[in-house]
């Protein structure tokens, strides 16, 4: 078969890919958090103040570099004031959008914060709007990153906790078309104004605001926060009342049901592929949208939740959402940083749904054993485009594509970056049962070949279990091959892999 062929001009700098596009999302649900991350101090499971120290060395090994919390949904009924202080005292509440189950709130502001020190990476913390008041988040903001002797800081000192935290990023409300107040967009817009407004910069600690926006491909959603800047024609510099703007949107399939994570046919692959791919023109046109209010880019674009979702797994709590990963997964994780890469020039940040036990996750725990997940790999194998600079990619020939449904769904999917000397090119075939070769004539500097990695399996339905940790995992990959600025990869049927080259 002819190869697909690219050119890739290495000295053709875009922008750079935020390591934050690679952010994770760890919500009050299921075994997230409980039985997750956080088994308690008295866990026969090795933990460091409760945190389990496996999950944390593994995230660790994928330089996670932000985590949202509480929620999510979890977000809009949560309040914070109940998660500080001993935890014997601490009031309970019922969680009643994930399985209706008693939250006991030992895990809380400090315990997060520990958390995020303990894993290296920067708290992305959702703050109430939906059932809060302005006030109670104000007064977060305070606790979390005021010295002095403020009200605020002198509570979090009596909690044990001298000096103030660091905490960049704020998410203003979560939902609120829906599980976060069932809100029309124009009174949402004016909330979120208001809320932003006594949000405050304190001892040096800016905040990095992110207004909760659309569903999907709710445009007018975006449009309507977006309006809120005013009239840029005025010649004027309108006030920011945020910094980024988010969206939510899930792989799935056309017909909204969800199916089994391991057992699917065909015509469910390729319709979850169509649902995956859709992320791409999602991010251009809420883009679209953003660029007539805000040519110049100074407000960002955030996919704060994204990720398959299918059943759970039999036997287990329907709104835990405790579901398998397959390299399925892994696949629709790949071609969604591919679009993230391309978009870096508005994407500043993505969280995936979520980290541990939950839709897609990094990680699942049965008991005491920790399982790595075929999406935990591509995150691992990706690390090398964190603030990496885009290069310059171009098909010269068309890339093979299938058609199903009414669909045309691409079966090859790429993208490069630079950094410190070295440039990861990321391919993935989404073909699932014929291989190809793909053809890079590299330009504008010379290149040697470091290695490449690869993920695959026997086929689409493979996944990792307690007794199988490595069913899908990274291999060394011998099908890269590079000769007088010309780099040839032989990528068998549903795999995705990494190629490492060095600049001269």
């Amino acid at each position: 078969m002819k190869p697909i062929s690219a050119v890739m001009n290495v000295d053709l700098p875009g922008p750079t890919v935020s390591r934050h596009v690679y952010g994770h999302f760890a919500e009050h649900l299921g075994h997230c958090i409980y039985g997750g991350i956080f088994v308690g101090e008295d866990s026969p499971i090795p933990n460091v103040r409760g945190m389990r120290t496996d999950i944390v060395q593994a995230l660790k090994a994928i330089n996670i570099p932000n985590l949202r919390w509480p929620g999510g949904c979890f977000a809009d009924e949560y309040h914070w004031k109940d998660g500080i202080g001993p935890r014997d005292q601490r009031p309970s509440m019922v969680n009643t959008h994930w399985g209706n189950v008693v939250e006991d709130n030992s895990f809380g502001t400090h315990e997060f914060m520990d958390l995020c020190e303990q894993l290296g990476t920067e708290p992305y913390i959702s703050g109430n709007v939906g059932s809060g008041t302005v006030q109670e988040m104000a007064d977060w903001v305070e606790y979390l990153t005021r010295g002095g002797n403020a009200p605020m800081s002198r509570l979090r000192r009596e909690n044990g906790r001298d000096e103030p935290w660091k905490v960049k990023y704020w998410g203003i409300g979560n939902e609120t078309w829906g599980c976060g107040g069932n809100m029309r967009a124009e009174y949402s817009a004016d909330l979120i104004r208001q809320y932003s407004t006594y949000s405050r910069n304190h001892d040096g600690n800016v905040l990095f605001k992110i207004a909760s926006g659309a569903r999907d491909d709710d445009y007018s959603w975006t449009q309507a926060l977006m309006s809120t800047m005013g009239d840029l024609g005025c010649g004027c510099r309108p006030k920011k009342h945020f910094d980024a703007v988010s969206f939510h949107y899930y792989t799935g399939h056309s017909d909204r049901h969800k199916g089994s994570a391991t057992q699917f046919s065909a015509d469910d692959y390729w319709d979850s592929l169509a649902s995956a791919w859709r992320v791409d023109e999602l991010l251009t046109r809420h883009s679209n949208v953003m660029d007539v209010y805000d040519p110049t880019g100074r407000i960002g674009l955030v996919l704060d939740e994204w990720g398959t979702w299918w059943d759970v797994e039999p036997g287990t709590n329907p709104r835990f959402l405790f579901q398998q990963n397959a390299l399925r997964d892994a696949l629709i994780a790949s071609l969604h940083f591919d679009a993230f890469h391309r978009h870096a020039n508005r994407l500043v940040m993505a969280n995936i749904a979520q980290t541990i036990n939950v839709l897609q996750a990094m990680i699942l725990t049965i008991d005491d054993v920790m399982v790595k997940t075929p999406t935990y790999h591509v995150f691992e194998m990706n690390k090398g485009h964190h603030d990496a600079t885009l290069v310059d990619l171009a098909w010269t020939t068309d890339i093979p594509t299938h058609e199903w449904d009414g669909h045309t769904v691409p079966t090859v999917s790429a993208s490069a970056t630079t950094k410190d000397g070295r440039v990861l090119v990321s391919l993935t075939n989404l073909d699932p049962d014929a291989g190809v070769t793909l053809s890079f004539q590299l330009r504008g500097g010379d290149v040697a070949l470091e290695g490449a990695r690869i993920l695959t399996a026997d086929s689409l339905q493979s996944h990792n279990t307690a007794t199988a940790l490595d069913a899908v995992a990274p291999q060394d990959f011998d099908g890269a091959r590079l000769s007088d600025g010309l780099l040839e990869v032989s990528l068998p049927a549903h795999s995705f892999a990494t190629v490492s080259l060095t600049l001269a």
